[in-house]
């Protein structure tokens, strides 16, 4: 099956439009017609190499939700016409000890929704930017969000689980104080599940022209992380610190705001590295600095019915597919509250 999409033929290339080929459903897949894909930050660091082993020609995409055309004959979960979605993972080994747990994310072979391996033309998956996609069920999320919030909830599948899957494994709730440091794409969506979990969240950036913003986002109390008295004010008073900045910074000044046992977990990932923070830093107080991605299959769809439940979707900016490139620059200059997200439907031409 021959479909258009966008997507990039070499690193220093714009997005274009191109055609691509989907496999026919086989007998556990199911096909879905794509009503809206997330841009995510990553997709830039793919598309232009900044992250190693970008294979091209790379259609990027991995905030999927649309509606089910097709399925195999051994396909149980879903049927014709039901909404899904698709987020960053499409294969997994299966049997691995992560595949088991129902945590393919760090599966070893885990494939990704782009630029994975895959039998598939032409060799490595295709991504959202495009009008339909194939995909084991296995992989496949039901979307309980009314009509309405489609465009809103496709960033869930990234955005969403990214800072969802930390903040359920250390048990932010009430009663814990938490950390967000970034007021982004990945920020936002923090500050309204640990919101919704019941945690006081206090919301760090650097600009004092988001503090209403994040406030209204969610957030108890709001720190300018450039101002030291504000940042002074929450030494050792944090139990977890969920640090969303995709570009290196100074771990130092997070970690010294966690009390004795507590946790600052990276989920930004910048294209070169923070520098190394001191190690009496984490060793005075028994803290720890850890990392954590995206979630399981089990765990996306928990995130999406914790969303639905509590009415969460992404802040976005809906444009068109031909838009992309320009939205890729507006990304980099942190022109946009909170993601974009593609209709795919201008895909047609």
């Amino acid at each position: 099956m021959t479909i258009n999409a966008f997507g990039a033929h070499a690193s220093h290339l714009s997005l274009e439009p191109m055609t691509i080929t989907r496999r026919p459903p086989g007998e556990d897949d199911v096909q879905i017609s794509i009503d809206y894909c997330g841009v995510c930050h990553s997709d830039l660091h793919q598309v232009r190499s900044e992250w190693a082993g970008t294979l091209y020609p790379c259609v990027p995409g991995h905030e999927i939700v649309g509606r089910v055309t097709a399925v195999g004959g051994h396909v149980s979960k879903f049927k014709v016409g039901d909404l899904v979605g698709v987020g960053c993972i499409v294969d997994s080994c299966k049997h691995c000890h992560e595949c088991s747990d129902d945590q393919e994310n760090y599966c070893d072979h885990m494939v990704g929704t782009y630029n994975g391996l895959t039998h598939d033309a032409p060799g490595h998956t295709l991504g959202g930017y495009a009008e339909q996609i194939v995909v084991d069920e296995r992989y496949v999320l039901r979307i309980s969000h009314p009509q309405a919030q489609l465009a809103a909830v496709a960033p869930l599948l990234c955005a969403g689980i990214t800072t969802y899957s930390p903040l359920r494994h250390w048990h932010a709730g009430p009663g814990k104080k938490v950390g967000i440091v970034g007021i982004g794409g990945l920020g936002h969506m923090g500050i309204k599940l640990a919101h919704a979990m019941g945690a006081h969240v206090v919301a760090f950036t650097t600009s004092e022209s988001k503090r209403d913003a994040a406030k209204a986002l969610g957030a108890d109390e709001v720190v300018v992380s450039k101002n030291a008295d504000e940042m002074a004010k929450h030494l050792q008073s944090l139990d977890l610190i969920v640090n969303t900045v995709a570009a290196p910074h100074d771990l130092d000044a997070f970690l010294s705001l966690l009390k004795r046992d507590g946790t600052m977990t990276l989920v930004g990932a910048p294209a070169t590295n923070h520098p190394s923070p001191n190690a009496f830093n984490l060793i005075m107080k028994r803290r720890s600095l850890a990392g954590s991605m995206i979630g399981g299959i089990r765990e996306t769809q928990e995130m999406l019915d914790f969303c639905a439940e509590h009415n969460i979707v992404s802040d976005i900016e809906l444009i068109r597919a031909d838009e992309i490139n320009t939205a890729y620059e507006r990304m980099l200059k942190g022109d946009v509250k909170y993601r974009f997200v593609i209709d795919n439907a201008t895909l047609a031409r």
